[in-house]
């Protein structure tokens, strides 16, 4: 496939917003991050979408005009992972997640996220 305007506007860029309150008034900020510079403002958030849409638009045809990279989006990891770890282990977290209630990949991702002690 022919990598052209279409193509990079067909992906699904990782779009970021912040809403800013400061001193001086209250907007909406946002950028995609795979788009270096790809970033607007706006004071509502249906109005950020559609400058962001643009600037899309216009960053990635600057970059097709002068043969710049254009960088794609990441895909999601599938969220899965094979772990061996020693027996003893196992049992341990098989124990600790059926006296909690619940099932083992639960307390594992439990466990991983930081929120246990």
């Amino acid at each position: 496939m022919e990598k052209n305007l279409e193509y990079y506007l067909g992906l699904e860029y990782t779009m970021v917003i912040r809403h800013v309150m400061e001193d001086t008034g209250n907007y909406y900020y946002g950028k995609y991050v795979e788009l270096e510079g790809c970033q607007s403002t706006a004071d509502t958030i249906e109005e950020l979408i559609k400058n962001l849409e643009e600037v899309k638009q216009d960053h990635i045809e600057i970059k097709l005009e002068f043969g710049d990279p254009i960088p794609e989006p990441r895909e999601l990891p599938s969220g899965n992972i094979m772990l061996r770890m020693p027996k003893t282990l196992h049992r341990d977290l098989i124990d600790n997640a059926e006296r909690e209630g619940v099932s083992l990949n639960q307390y594992i991702l439990y466990k991983l996220s930081g929120k246990a002690k």
